[in-house]
């Protein structure tokens, strides 16, 4: 079957206004513990995308914390993303949960953990985790995977017997959300979309439907 002709009718129940939360923090852990109870693949991966002086950029990374703060993830703050969420401190993200025909969008600002939760979320990774966060020379260009095997192996003998403690070029960074979209999957395309914003961070979130 060709890309133009692959198509998948979305025979879902639908979403109306009563069906949501007047919280999206609320709504958005309803829509994650359905994903988890429907044992999708890798419920809390998000697509994050952020933007530099020429074009955007993206990739899937995982979210570690979810609340009235906003959505935390972590990574290396010398690759390409943290680098331009330096430079452009914005970011979108998106949960993509396919099975459920569901996606939950969120776009807002962009800001760094402290050190200290940082260092707490680091000293909880595994072991092969916290080594592959000081072997890798993330977004660098390598000559080969060997390249890498020598620098974990490298890191093993710095650290044996001892701690890893957490790189000062890895940590943490809060998405604060603007504005939340949850969008259902209907028959012919017709989806229901349902966006959530507030006039300033202290007002109540604004509810309104969107076209599909």
């Amino acid at each position: 079957m060709s890309l133009r002709d692959r198509r998948i009718q979305y025979e879902t129940a639908g979403l109306d206004r009563h069906d949501l939360d007047d919280s999206p923090f609320v709504q958005w852990h309803r829509w994650y513990g359905d994903a988890v109870a429907a044992d999708l693949p890798e419920p809390n991966a998000m697509v994050v995308g952020t933007v530099t002086e020429d074009l955007p950029d993206s990739r899937v990374v995982l979210a570690r914390a979810v609340d009235e703060n906003g959505i935390v993830f972590y990574g290396n703050y010398d690759s390409a993303k943290g680098q331009q969420l330096v430079q452009f401190p914005v970011a979108s993200a998106v949960f993509p949960w396919l099975g459920l025909h569901r996606q939950t969008r969120i776009r807002g600002r962009v800001q760094q953990l402290s050190a200290v939760e940082s260092d707490q979320y680091f000293a909880s990774r595994p072991r092969d985790s916290q080594l592959g966060a000081w072997a890798s020379p993330q977004s660098e260009v390598i000559a080969n995977r060997q390249v890498l095997d020598d620098r974990v192996q490298a890191m093993e003998q710095r650290f044996a017997g001892g701690e890893v403690p957490r790189p000062a070029h890895w940590g943490g960074w809060l998405l604060v959300p603007e504005t939340f979209e949850f969008w259902q999957g209907r028959p012919n395309r017709l989806h229901d979309r349902f966006r959530y914003r507030r006039l300033s961070p202290d007002s109540a979130w604004i509810i309104e439907r969107l076209g599909p």
